[in-house]
């Protein structure tokens, strides 16, 4: 009886990645009704993180929380003994525009602090926290004040959200965040090694892709300098520089800076964190798979992540995909036999978006065809 673990990511805009690994069973099974599917989602640190770590048997928590415009939204945190897992997307990234208008100005990180505070307020003492999918370029300004943290201004003021605010920043008081952190470790996942400032910096580089326009650009580079400036001076450190600083519009700064947090990367944390040595060792094939399939895929993305780690258990690897552009000696570099996507069976990509999980199930039958002796 053959065993397949289906560890795959979400395909952004089409399916989530229980939503992929339902179809990707319901083929294998047509082909060969004896194969047990064993499902398991994956997440590189962005959206799917929280949904991963509940598949793998974590408590979904719900909280209330402050999404990126400041309007409350329904999130939460999964929890397993005293680790939490947040995810920043969830509750305050792009995912939670109003209307999916962007706010680069304004938006906040506030969101993820509400959650971790609920989390260390029920006991956790390990925080796990995903950054990617982010809204907001504040210098991770709302994270750090949601735990306790006090920006004023020159009149004693608090200052407003989002990175604008920053700009009137001339003081932050650290001593009840110390107080509420106390005794708490803080991992990250972390897939870029951007400094915060500078032309490789939150703002040059990823405030565009939040909305902002050149001259935004340039007020938000000015408003994270002065930021890490003011930060520097509480603390006695100057973490502006540190690779992975510039990471979720400065989350990454704050964690490093003000929380003392490890930054670890996305895949590797999230493997870890769902004990997926211990799944591969039910498995005699695992498929893996994320919408697009391309050079990304080999930097740090859960596809190459779980093949390295299945390669490294002497398991096979196959992938599913909306579309694939790397070569077969490209996959099977990295540890993959073979990638089978929807567009090989419709070209038409809207069909492929609108019934992804009719065409994955096709896959599906495919792959257990051609990889389980059909």
């Amino acid at each position: 009886m053959p065993r397949v673990l289906i560890a795959s990511d979400k395909f952004k805009g089409s399916l989530t990645a229980a939503e992929v690994a339902d179809a990707v069973a319901s083929g294998l099974r047509r082909e060969r009704s004896d194969v047990t599917a064993i499902s398991q989602p994956v997440a590189d640190g962005g959206d799917g993180t929280v949904a991963a770590a509940v598949a793998a048997g974590y408590q979904l928590v719900p909280v209330v929380a402050s999404g990126p415009t400041g309007r409350p939204v329904l999130s939460g945190y999964a929890r397993a003994g005293d680790t939490a897992v947040v995810e920043l997307a969830d509750v305050a990234g792009l995912v939670r525009l109003p209307d999916g208008r962007p706010a680069p100005l304004t938006s906040t990180s506030r969101g993820a602090g509400e959650l971790i505070a609920a989390a260390v307020d029920a006991g956790c003492t390990r925080i796990v926290l995903g950054i990617g999918g982010s809204a907001s370029t504040d210098g991770g300004s709302g994270l750090v004040r949601a735990l306790g943290a006090v920006v004023l201004d020159a009149h004693g003021t608090k200052v407003g959200e989002g990175g604008a605010g920053l700009e009137a920043a001339v003081t932050v008081d650290v001593s009840a965040l110390r107080q509420r952190m106390s005794g708490v470790e803080v991992v990250v996942a972390c897939d870029v090694d951007n400094p915060l400032t500078g032309p490789k910096g939150a703002a040059e580089v990823y405030g565009p892709q939040k909305g902002a326009d050149a001259f935004q650009v340039t007020q938000l580079e000015s408003a994270l300098a002065h930021w890490a400036d003011v930060v520097a001076e509480a603390t006695g450190t100057d973490h502006r520089q540190v690779a992975g600083a510039g990471a979720a519009g400065g989350v990454g700064f704050a964690a490093l800076a003000l929380l003392d947090a490890r930054l670890q990367p996305g895949i590797e944390l999230v493997l870890d964190m769902i004990r997926f040595q211990d799944r591969l060792a039910q498995a005699d094939l695992v498929v893996t798979g994320e919408g697009m399939i391309d050079e990304q895929t080999l930097h740090g993305k859960a596809v190459a992540g779980v093949a390295a780690a299945a390669r490294a258990a002497g398991i096979p690897v196959v992938a599913v995909c909306g579309r694939n552009v790397l070569d077969a000696a490209t996959l099977a570099a990295v540890g993959i036999e073979a990638a089978y996507a929807l567009t090989d069976v419709e070209p038409d990509v809207d069909r492929c978006l609108a019934e992804g999980d009719r065409l994955l199930s096709v896959l599906g039958q495919r792959i257990a065809a051609v990889h389980l002796g059909g």
